[in-house]
């Protein structure tokens, strides 16, 4: 899998160059792949993370058990939250999230992957519907920008997780519709829904509630998968920023805020929340707090928490909400 053999290629000090591969040795793992349509500048963007197709393995219509049953979890673990009108408000625990990257669910009528790329901190979830079909998507074990690359298994076209856009196959330049879905601390999610599901623990054989990735999050540069620039302004490469369309706001400024009302957006920040990628044990890790964004009606609105460098690198032309 991914997590242990980045690991163990950072260990022994390989470099992303000896990672890089091109379409004729992805053929094979990929035979339904139409590599003759892309929006990527050139095939060096892509790497390999390690694995091959699947080595992370995706989970689909996983178990869930009420609020009130769930006992693993500890009070600042963070879950991705996903509350859909008339569905029971649904968590999505990223100590298992870590291990398998995407869940195909469907809440209510709606068909949705959740996903999460521990490299980037980036967790979004997108409707699965694409002109009329249901796809369900794959882990391809590759990265760019260090960035999980996705794959549909019906046309097996790959797509950006950071995006939620088709770069490779028949999808290229499609995007997926992102709905409104957050992080926060399990008690968040359960004070708040204790009539909720949470997603139960999955069957694979994985240490579930330890970081792979201990201190990835206070490093200087991410692992070497990015090879890219810093963030402009002096942001840290690791910063966590609020993506919402093609700007960010530096959490570091939330959460000295509290709150920020801009470009008709309200962005909250509330301590509780432990980062996934500090200590070991994920339920330890130090505070990085809840974000929500609403609109002036104040309705949730699809955002990202990501790392600066990864903004950067997808939105190099991004505006950086800095303040004063």
């Amino acid at each position: 899998m991914r997590i242990l053999l980045t690991i163990l290629a950072i260990s022994l000090g390989f470099w992303a160059h000896e990672l890089r591969a091109e379409p004729d040795s992805w053929a094979s793992e990929f035979p339904k792949t139409d590599f003759a349509r892309t929006t990527v500048g050139g095939w060096s963007e892509i790497l390999s993370g390690g694995p091959g197709r699947d080595g992370i393995p995706a989970l689909s219509d996983p178990k869930f058990v009420k609020v009130a049953n769930e006992t693993r979890l500890g009070a600042r673990e963070p879950v991705i939250t996903l509350e859909l009108k008339g569905a029971e408000p649904r968590a999505y625990p990223l100590r298992y999230l870590t291990w398998h990257e995407i869940v195909n669910d469907s809440v209510g009528s709606v068909p949705v992957a959740v996903t999460f790329c521990p490299l980037c901190n980036s967790g979004m979830v997108f409707d699965r519907r694409v002109s009329g079909k249901t796809l369900t998507f794959g882990v391809t074990g590759k990265l760019r920008n260090s960035d999980m690359v996705m794959y549909d298994h019906q046309t097996e076209s790959w797509w950006q997780q950071a995006l939620g856009e088709g770069i490779v196959g028949k999808h290229t330049g499609t995007q997926l519709k992102q709905m409104p879905a957050w992080m926060e601390s399990w008690a968040e999610f359960a004070n708040r829904n204790p009539g909720g599901l949470v997603m139960d623990q999955p069957s694979a054989n994985r240490p579930y509630g330890q970081n792979p990735y201990a201190g990835y999050d206070s490093r200087n540069r991410p692992y070497p998968f990015f090879t890219g620039d810093n963030p402009p302004h002096g942001v840290p490469a690791l910063a966590r920023v609020v993506r919402v369309g093609e700007r960010a706001w530096p959490v570091t400024r939330l959460s000295k805020a509290g709150q920020i009302n801009e470009a008709g957006l309200t962005i909250s920040w509330t301590s509780g929340q432990a980062s996934a990628l500090d200590t070991a044990r994920i339920a330890k890790g130090r505070d990085v707090g809840t974000i929500r964004v609403r609109d002036k009606n104040g309705r949730d609105v699809p955002h990202d928490v990501l790392f600066a460098f990864a903004f950067h690198a997808f939105w190099p032309d991004g505006t950086w909400m800095l303040g004063n």
